[in-house]
């Protein structure tokens, strides 16, 4: 049995903040941020809004991205974010269904 890797961004309500997140189950892992089930930076900052996802065969190559990613600049991310998603629309139902 083969595992999917992803990487993801979340940001809040009003896209001010972003986070930069690996897991296996996306859904799962956004469920958790969306009910604040772990204290943390994603609960204090009020983020739950899944804007962008990568998925991964490679468990390594999924924690370089998520490596890269968390250290570029904010406008880097924005335009990744944008260029799959232009309305900054929460993709939490699309991966779900």
């Amino acid at each position: 049995m083969q595992s999917t890797y992803c990487v993801y961004i979340l940001t809040n309500e009003h896209n001010k903040v972003l986070y930069v997140g690996r897991t296996e189950n996306l859904a799962k892992r956004v469920y958790e941020h969306k009910h604040k089930c772990a204290e943390g930076f994603t609960k204090k900052y009020n983020i739950s809004k899944l804007v962008y996802y990568e998925l991964y065969e490679d468990k390594d190559a999924a924690a370089e991205r998520e490596y890269r990613i968390k250290r570029w600049r904010r406008a880097w991310k924005d335009q990744l974010i944008a260029e799959r998603n232009p309305q900054w629309q929460d993709l939490y139902e699309s991966i779900c269904g």
